[in-house]
């Protein structure tokens, strides 16, 4: 039986402005959030969306998702591939959500999408993501990509782009976040990352030393498993990086902009696609990819950095390359702006960052799941301004800077989007 749901009166048309239909959805369903496939299948079914592609790689996971997909999208696009990429969620525009061939496209296809799934929906309910969802894999059917890559939104089981037939399935890591939806136990949250995997179809995981539910759900159907540290290695060797697979073997390969471990494993999702790519291809792909928000850099005397790190897992690696800046340049003060969500771990977080940000701006998100100033000052040894507004926060980080200093904006999607939409006004 379908989900049914108030239908506002007005219903947006296939040339109404993509505002138009971004209010109608965000008011079509009663939660942001609704986990199950029966409705979004069923719909998908119907407009025939459940394979838009020749291929389709699918990519889950606590972090890394957004940059494993960017360089599976780089790599494939070097080799002369046409490949669509869904993502979520977006920094300041939604059509941030679909790339087509590296690019966004027009608000009008965006909105003759959304007419497309709305003449399918029939008296089914759609949340946002779930909508957009179908109207992403709509969108990339109409340009007839050769390749899609979809980045889940959340889990991975339940989650609206499993609803799509893939034919590789990649975990880059497995961390405790999400726990309103997810719970707190590893092993559950292994297996609803797994639940993306298909029979007799390759699955790559790059979380070492996962929790056990992932190969045992891979055992349990037939999954081909690709572990990292046993099917496949990688390790960085000075300013270059080598990787290796059975008797496969790529040395000397260039260090990307984005986390090492996300290359390795979208080399390994790469390899076991039934595509054909060259080494150049990947030297090349691995040379070029960039995606925003991720060790973004925007300015520098100071060096101005964006990051979406919000978990202890992110911020723990977002630590880090910020040690290493230190080998590389001189370093004075590390000024952190920081705004996150309340649903997040916000203490285990700010534990990360602590070992490297000298002076703290931290500042209120709006809308119901966000964590004021106050309470994110609550986890710091502070004593400083309180902002209601990361971009207020930002500008007195940029007063305060020295040339020499470090600007790094982090802790949530909103966070950073919010400060680089202020930043282009400015430029």
């Amino acid at each position: 039986m379908s989900d049914t749901s108030a239908t506002p009166q007005s219903v947006p048309s296939a040339t109404s402005p993509l505002n138009d239909w971004l209010l109608y959805l965000e008011n079509l369903h009663t939660s942001a959030i609704d986990l199950g496939l029966d409705r979004v299948q069923a719909v998908g079914e119907r407009a025939g969306l459940c394979k838009p592609a020749p291929t389709v790689i699918t990519v889950a996971g606590t972090n890394g998702k957004g940059s494993t997909c960017a360089i599976l999208e780089a790599i494939l696009l070097q080799a002369g591939y046409s490949v669509g990429v869904y993502s979520s969620p977006h920094l300041v525009r939604y059509n941030e959500r679909v790339r087509i061939n590296g690019q966004e496209l027009d608000d009008s296809e965006h909105s003759q999408a959304f007419a497309t799934v709305e003449s399918y929906r029939q008296d089914t309910s759609l949340s946002l993501f779930e909508f957009g969802t179908l109207a992403a894999l709509s969108l990339f059917k109409t340009h007839q990509v050769d390749v899609v890559v979809l980045e889940v939104g959340l889990g991975g089981r339940l989650d609206a782009t499993n609803i799509v037939d893939h034919d590789v399935s990649v975990i880059t890591s497995l961390a405790i976040d999400h726990v309103d939806w997810l719970g707190s136990d590893i092993e559950v949250i292994g297996y609803e990352k797994a639940g993306i995997f298909r029979a007799d179809k390759p699955a790559v995981c790059g979380q070492p030393n996962p929790p056990a539910s992932v190969a045992a759900h891979a055992d349990s159907i037939g999954a081909e498993l690709y572990q990292v540290g046993y099917q496949y290695t990688y390790e960085q060797t000075g300013e270059t990086w080598n990787w290796k697979c059975g008797a496969f073997d790529m040395e000397q390969l260039p260090l990307p902009a984005l986390p090492l471990p996300n290359a390795a494993t979208a080399l390994m999702a790469l390899g076991v696609a039934d595509l054909e790519i060259s080494d150049q291809h990947i030297v090349s792909g691995l040379a070029k990819v960039r995606l925003a928000g991720r060790m973004e850099t925007v300015a520098d005397n100071p060096l101005i950095l964006l990051d979406v790190a919000h978990n202890p897992h992110s911020a723990n690696y977002l630590a880090r390359q910020l040690k290493a800046l230190k080998n590389v340049r001189p370093v004075g003060k590390i000024h952190g702006v920081v705004g996150m969500l309340r649903d997040k771990d916000i203490p285990s977080t700010l534990v990360e960052m602590k070992t490297v940000v000298d002076a703290w701006y931290p500042a209120s998100l709006q809308g119901p799941r966000a964590a004021s100033a106050q309470q994110i000052a609550a986890h710091l040894t502070f004593q400083g301004e309180l902002y209601t507004a990361p971009e207020l926060a930002y500008q007195a980080a940029l007063m305060m800077a020295q040339p020499d200093d470090v600007i790094i904006v982090f802790g949530s999607f909103h966070t950073v989007g919010e400060v680089s939409s202020y930043i282009k006004t400015q430029e």
